[in-house]
């Protein structure tokens, strides 16, 4: 079905008095929105569907999502560098892992987001997953892939989803490397994490020195792409953004200097909460992780929030992104992101709405294609019963997806009842 039309619809778009177009039109023509509004006549011979009074707003994107894990806890614990390049070394096990991946690319769908962006993943999988969604081949949400990221030796993620750079001479490499998979933006782990970190009181310390990150930075801007830095300490962050880097991914607590390289490098910070609500609000023993992963997760817990509160107060872009695959994050929970933003950083459900759409659309410079409910951009929705305004838990339950104008009706996603239980402890 081409052209339809979406009648009785109540529209949530950034253009509208009090944000809700109410019993509105939307006219869809060849996967494009041709138009929207409360006096628009449906073109004869258009189909309609009634929502009668359903909620229709811009889909999620999601901006931090690693194709190669299910979020499930029992599945991060098989992770290693040996295992890995294994499976990616035959074609019959890389295709089984593409296969994998392809499936967890759905779940982002059926649950309402419709574009995400990777920003670390196997060889070329999340550039083929993506040009195979782009082609309607595959049922997956629109992808902005990274593919493999550049990390160095002992660094995070390293021999995972990312190389290992020796020195800034190789960290060009990899980006030429990486270049030639045709991703559409480059990621460093310039930082560990919660996981790999050695001390209390030190998780993200500074792992790829300044000189590959500027390199990197070059390297990836000459050949016209962005790039995207995993930070986890103070530190990190001040070298990231003087070597270049254009999104700071996680954050950490944030001095006067730093916000003004945000703003003279136009960089963004992308916000991701999900992964540390397990790891320092969970016991340990439902967590699986100790004392030092709770104790380290609160400081990047803090450390984010702080990185947020003074880039949104300074007019930095802060994005959301929810780190799918770490543990205890799905592919079906974008939703939990934006709950967690209005609760910790008291923001409005209509700012997280606009954030998680539009304001991540223009982070990831897509913003001419998708992002809002406007003529001319791709029929991207999501379809509630209830206002997301007033309750943005209404987004957990969607009624219909669209992308590019094809309609999944009543999506279905198998949950994972462990991990739902134990997060809505924390709602």
């Amino acid at each position: 079905m081409k052209n339809y039309a979406f009648i009785n619809a109540n529209v949530i778009t950034e253009n509208a008095s009090d944000d809700v177009l109410k019993n509105a039109t939307v006219v869809v023509k060849d996967g494009k929105i041709a138009a929207v509004g409360t006096s628009v006549p449906v073109p004869e011979g258009t189909k309609t569907i009634d929502l009668k009074g359903k909620y229709l707003m811009p889909g999620l994107i999601n901006l931090h999502v690693h194709l190669p894990g299910s979020g499930m806890p029992k599945d991060t614990k098989k992770q290693n560098k040996k295992t890995v390049r294994k499976l990616m070394s035959n074609p019959l096990t890389k295709y089984i892992v593409y296969k994998l991946c392809a499936s967890y690319a759905k779940v982002d769908l059926m649950s309402g987001v419709t574009t995400i962006r990777t920003v670390g993943g196997l060889d070329d999988i999340d550039s083929k997953i993506r040009d195979a969604s782009e082609k309607g081949k595959l049922a997956a949400p629109r992808v902005i892939a990274s593919n493999m990221a550049v990390s160095v030796e002992g660094g995070h993620m390293a021999g995972l989803l990312a190389y290992e750079a020796k020195d800034p001479e190789d960290g060009r490499n990899y980006v030429r490397k990486i270049a030639r998979t045709k991703p559409d933006l480059i990621k460093l782990m310039i930082t560990g994490g919660v996981l790999d970190a050695e001390k209390e009181g030190e998780p993200g310390v500074l792992r790829m020195s300044p000189e590959i990150v500027a390199a990197c930075c070059d390297e990836a801007h000459k050949l016209g792409f962005k790039v995207a830095a995993h930070v986890e300490s103070p530190l990190g962050v001040k070298v990231a953004l003087k070597g270049g880097v254009d999104t700071i991914e996680h954050g950490a607590a944030l001095d006067d200097e730093d916000v003004e390289l945000f703003k003279a490098h136009k960089a963004a910070h992308v916000l991701t909460i999900s992964p540390t609500v397990p790891l320092c609000m969970f016991e340990p023993e439902v967590s699986g992780g100790t004392e030092l992963h709770r104790k380290n997760g609160l400081v990047v817990f803090e450390g984010m929030l702080d990185c947020a509160k003074k880039c949104l107060a300074a007019g930095v872009p802060v994005g959301l992104g929810t780190d799918t695959a770490c543990p205890f994050v799905t592919h079906y929970d974008m939703w939990r992101e934006l709950g967690y933003f209005v609760k910790y950083l008291r923001v409005s459900n209509d700012f997280a709405l606009k954030t998680a759409t539009i304001g991540n659309a223009k982070i990831a410079g897509i913003d001419n294609v998708t992002g809002s409910v406007e003529v001319g951009k791709s029929a991207d929705f999501l379809i509630v019963a209830e206002n997301p305004l007033e309750d943005i838990s209404a987004l957990r339950r969607p009624e219909t997806v669209v992308l590019r104008g094809k309609i999944y009706r009543k999506p279905k996603v198998k949950k994972f009842e462990y991990v739902e239980n134990e997060l809505d402890k924390h709602l």
